[in-house]
C-alpha cells in the first residue's frame, strides 16, 4: 500500500510502526449543530481506508473524536438555558444517525474531550515544564518560537506567519503566533479546575491528549479535511512533538479535499450548505456516499442535483448486475475473490475512482455470462469488492423498491401481470397502454431472459 503524506508531499509505501497493530486517528465533529454533507467526507473516506487496512493487517485501532466543549456549544447551551451536555449529546446522536445512513462503520474508539480534561491538563503541564509553553493572565500558550520545525507540515514560513498576524495581538501573548492551550472560564461558562485557575482547553491540545491516551505518542495515520492542515494539525504536531521530547507524532498525514456545491465551496456564508437529511429526499444514503467517493479523496468533489442522480443511476447499474445473479447463492465460507486490479487501485493511495471502474467491469461481465462457475465467482467478487467501498450490501430488490415510498408495489405487480397477459394474447394495444401507465408512474419495465422486472426511474430533485 502507498499513501500520500501531506508532510512530505510524496506518495510513500505504508510501513506501520507495528506490523501487527496499525493506529489511525481522524478529527471528528464539534457537536453544536447538525453537520452538513461536506463534514462527512472524512468519515466516509477513512471508513474505506479502515476497511482496506483490516484486510491487510492483523489489527487496526481507529479513533475519531467528538469535540463536546467549545464556545459555539457554550453559546447554544446558554441560548436554550441547558447544560452543554444536552447540546452535545443531541448533535452527537444526529451525527451518528447520518453516519449510519452513509454506511460508515463505527470506529474502535470515539473519545470525547470532556472525558479527557485530566490528560489535557497533564500535557499542558509537561509543555510548561519543558519550556514550550507559558502562563499569562490565566491563559496558557504554546511558545511557537520554541519549536524550530513549526510550519513544516503546512509548508508555511513561521516568519511570514508572524509578519501576517493581526496588529491587535492579545496582550498576554509573547509572540503573535503563539496559540492557546488553556483559557479561563467565567462563572457562567463551563470550566474545570487546573493549576492555572478554573478554565477550559483550547482546541488544538484536545486531539494531542486523546491520541496519546488511546493510541500512544507516535501513531501511523492522522486524517482530516484539507482545511485542518493549518493551523489545527500544524499546532497539534508542534505541541505533541514537544510534549513527547522530540519523538515523532504522526508518520502519515492524510487530508481529503473539499466538497463543493455546483462548483462552489460549501459554506454557511454562501448559503449553499446541504444536510444529509435534505439530500435523502432526492437519493438514498448510498448514493450520497457514492458521490463522496467518486473523485480521488485528495481532490475536491462536486455535489449537485444532477450529480446525485447520476450516482443513483450508477448504483442502479451495479445492483442491476447483482439482480441478474439472484439465483446464485454465495456460501458463507466463500474464499476471497476480490480482483487484483481492484485492490491495486485501493492500495494506490486509495484510488476509489479506479476501484469503481473495476467494479463496473465486474458488473459488465456479470451481465453477459451464463457459465454457472463464472456467475458464482462474479457475484462473490461484486459483493466482496463492494463491501470494501461500502456498497452493494442491500438486497437488490430492496434497493430498487426502497427508492420510492409513494409507489404501491402490489399495484405495479398487477399492472405488470396484466401487461404480460396482454402480450401473450397479442393484444399489443393493451400492452402499450399499460406500459404508458407505468411510464407515467416513473416505472421502468425491463424484459429479459430472467423474466420481467421493474424499477423506479430516478426522480427529479
Amino acid at each position: 500500500m502507498k499513501l500520500y503524506n501531506t508532510e512530505t508531499k510524496t506518495k510513500q509505501k505504508f510501513v506501520p510502526n507495528d506490523p501487527q497493530h496499525v493506529t489511525m486517528y481522524v478529527c471528528g465533529p464539534t457537536v453544536y449543530n447538525l453537520s452538513h454533507v461536506g463534514n462527512f467526507r472524512p468519515p466516509v473516506v477513512f471508513d474505506v481506508l479502515a476497511r482496506v487496512l483490516r484486510t491487510q493487517f492483523p489489527k487496526l485501532t481507529y479513533a475519531r473524536n467528538i469535540t463536546d466543549i467549545d464556545d459555539k456549544i457554550n453559546a447554544a447551551a446558554a441560548e436554550e438555558g441547558v447544560d452543554i451536555s444536552v447540546i452535545s449529546e443531541r448533535f452527537t446522536k444526529a451525527y451518528h444517525d447520518d453516519l449510519e445512513v452513509l454506511g460508515v462503520l463505527p470506529t474502535d474508539i470515539e473519545p470525547k474531550v470532556t472525558d479527557h480534561i485530566n490528560e489535557i491538563v497533564a500535557m499542558i503541564a509537561e509543555l510548561i515544564d519543558s519550556g514550550h509553553a507559558y502562563e499569562a493572565q490565566s491563559h496558557v500558550l504554546f511558545n511557537v518560537g520554541s519549536y524550530p520545525r513549526y510550519g513544516e507540515l503546512s509548508k508555511r514560513d513561521p516568519e511570514e506567519l508572524l509578519a501576517g498576524a493581526r496588529v491587535d495581538v492579545a496582550a498576554y501573548k509573547q509572540d503573535a503566533g503563539d496559540f492557546v492551550l488553556w483559557k479561563p472560564s467565567s462563572d457562567d461558562q463551563p470550566g474545570w479546575d487546573s493549576p492555572w485557575g478554573r478554565g477550559r482547553p483550547g482546541w488544538h491540545i484536545e486531539c494531542s491528549a486523546m491520541i496519546k491516551t488511546h493510541l500512544g505518542e507516535t501513531i501511523d495515520i492522522h486524517g482530516g479535511g484539507i482545511d485542518l492542515v493549518f493551523p489545527h494539525h500544524e499546532n497539534e504536531r508542534a505541541q505533541s512533538v514537544c510534549a513527547h521530547h522530540g519523538k515523532p507524532y504522526v508518520n502519515y498525514w492524510m487530508h481529503n479535499g473539499f466538497v463543493n456545491f455546483n462548483q462552489q465551496k460549501m459554506s454557511k456564508s454562501l448559503g449553499n450548505v446541504w444536510l444529509v437529511k435534505d439530500l435523502l429526499q432526492q437519493v438514498p444514503g448510498e448514493a450520497i456516499r457514492y458521490v463522496l467517493l467518486s473523485a480521488h479523496y485528495r481532490a475536491p468533489v462536486d455535489l449537485g442535483e444532477d450529480i446525485l442522480q447520476q450516482a443513483k443511476s450508477s448504483l442502479d447499474r451495479l445492483y442491476g448486475a447483482l439482480r441478474q445473479l439472484d439465483d446464485v447463492s454465495v456460501p458463507d465460507n466463500a474464499g476471497p475473490e476480490i480482483p487484483s486490479a481492484f485492490m491495486d487501485a485501493l492500495n494506490d493511495d486509495l484510488n476509489t475512482p479506479m476501484a469503481l471502474a473495476e467494479l463496473f467491469a465486474l458488473a459488465k461481465l456479470a451481465n453477459t455470462t451464463d457459465d454457472p462457475a463464472e456467475r458464482l465467482r462474479l457475484k462473490t467478487a461484486l459483493l466482496q469488492s463492494g463491501e470494501l467501498l461500502g456498497f452493494l450490501q442491500q438486497d437488490p430488490e430492496e434497493w430498487f423498491l426502497g427508492s420510492t415510498a409513494q409507489v404501491d408495489a402490489d399495484e405495479i405487480d398487477l399492472l405488470i401481470e396484466q401487461r404480460l397477459a396482454a402480450r401473450e394474447n397479442k393484444d399489443w394495444a393493451r400492452a402499450d397502454e399499460i406500459r404508458e401507465i407505468l411510464t407515467a408512474k416513473k416505472v421502468v419495465v425491463e424484459d429479459g431472459a430472467a423474466g420481467t422486472r421493474w424499477r423506479i426511474e430516478n426522480k427529479e430533485p
